[in-house]
């Protein structure tokens, strides 16, 4: 998500988020004995499908809701989230956010992991960085330059993360039946929404970035580190591409691309969970 206007208030994140990764669980530790906390299943984690669907905001939140199924379910908390579980029309498939920023997301993805998600599908906002993308075109990172603290902890020394290749293929297959426009190549991921400096955005320009947003690269380190597979989808939400803000909230665009991507991601999981 590009947090120039944030739709959602802010949260604290404590200590007592972790409690669910604490839980004792009676299935094999996953591959990081070295970390003293582990994402863990307890006694009353559901046992999840293989496709997880994280959502950065809540109005897209509310939207996939809808379109994946889950209309009926009421969800259960999942830290300073919601979980939905049960799909009427999609088996295998659950639904969580909203969520912001790498570490937090990471933290909302661990747990799926552990719970037993094997496919993270990511919808979230950024911020045009190229002057070629425009408010409401549709952004399929190919890699995400890292900008964030999160990954680091993951891969030490490491400059940048990719989406599963297969499954950035299938979405690119999906967004380009639709008829929208769709850019494709590298995001940055920021942990510092306020301090995207005239500087920096021009650094990012040079280095080909499309847009800015918060989430992606951690999310992809994240799944590559647990192996398994990760793809996002953006929205261009504003633009910073001229070297002043320009906010697309309200924008008739910034709607339809909206409405575009839930599409698009509703027949990403639908193909996902008919393989």
């Amino acid at each position: 998500m590009h947090l120039g206007i944030s739709p959602q208030p802010a949260n604290e994140l404590s200590r007592t988020l972790l409690a669910p990764l604490r839980q004792d669980r009676g299935v094999s530790e996953l591959d990081a004995p070295d970390a003293i906390i582990q994402p863990r299943k307890g006694k009353a984690s559901p046992q999840l499908g293989p496709v997880g669907v994280l959502a950065a905001t809540d109005p897209d939140l509310r939207r996939l809701r809808d379109m994946l199924g889950f209309g009926r379910d009421e969800g259960r908390r999942l830290h300073i989230s919601r979980l939905f579980t049960a799909s009427e029309s999609l088996a295998g498939t659950c639904l969580a956010g909203p969520l912001v920023g790498a570490p937090y997301a990471v933290m909302v993805a661990e747990t799926l992991i552990a719970w037993g998600a094997r496919t993270l599908v990511f919808l979230g906002w950024c911020g045009a960085v190229s002057a070629a993308v425009a408010i409401g075109d549709l952004v399929l990172p190919t890699s995400a330059l890292i900008d964030e603290g999160t990954s680091r902890h993951y891969q030490p020394g490491i400059g940048a993360s990719t989406p599963s290749a297969s499954l950035d293929g299938k979405l690119a297959e999906i967004c380009a039946f639709a008829g929208r426009r769709l850019h494709r190549g590298p995001v940055w991921t920021t942990d510092a929404p306020y301090r995207e400096t005239r500087d920096k955005v021009r650094d990012y320009q040079r280095r080909g970035a499309l847009a800015v947003e918060m989430e992606c690269s951690a999310l992809f380190t994240v799944a590559a580190f647990r192996a398994v597979s990760a793809v996002a989808l953006l929205v261009v939400s504003d633009d910073l591409s001229s070297l002043a803000w320009r906010p697309g909230f309200k924008d008739p665009r910034f709607e339809r691309g909206r409405e575009a991507a839930g599409d698009a991601i509703g027949r990403l999981c639908s193909a996902l969970t008919a393989a």
